[in-house]
């Protein structure tokens, strides 16, 4: 982390280490509770800030039984890529917000059991995340903690 921005974002908005990589903090869960499909009960939803610097990736995850969505906040555009749950050829988008470049999109939708990874396309890239049903770290699995022989296809390894 030699980036002076990256340095005052993360003080700045108090940010911790993510388990996939990057920086956080949660910045609203819902009191409102939802009980899902599968019985379990959870926040009706929840809110974080997501900071990448270069370099950094959000390694291959996935939330069970929730979407995500992710905002393009500021900073440099972020490729966010997404798998669904038995494998293929991973979906890519680019996150940011520029009338010059109509490439980027400023939100992207992950739909709950989808493999996601990202990466900054710059120094650093902000994005928010809103889980709903809200998340919860029981819910969240790292594909690198997986046995191997069950990464679906078209896991890129750099992600892992």
């Amino acid at each position: 982390m030699s980036d002076p921005q990256v340095r005052e974002l993360i003080t700045r908005y108090r940010l911790e280490p993510h388990p996939e990589g990057g920086w956080y903090r949660e910045l609203h869960r819902s009191s409102e509770p939802v009980r899902r499909g599968d019985g379990e009960t959870r926040n009706a939803l929840t809110l974080i800030l997501f900071l990448l610097e270069a370099g950094a990736v959000s390694r291959w995850h996935r939330v069970a039984c929730a979407d995500e969505t992710w905002h393009a906040i500021a900073g440099d555009p972020l490729e966010l890529l997404t798998l669904p749950p038995g494998g293929g050829t991973p979906s890519r988008q680019r996150l940011g917000f520029s009338l010059a470049d109509p490439t980027l999109e400023p939100v992207a939708v992950v739909p709950a059991g989808h493999w996601q990874a990202a990466r900054s396309l710059g120094r650093w890239s902000l994005v928010s995340c809103c889980v709903g049903p809200g998340f919860s770290f029981s819910d969240f699995s790292l594909l690198a903690e997986q046995p191997t022989a069950t990464h679906p296809a078209g896991a890129l390894p750099e992600f892992l």
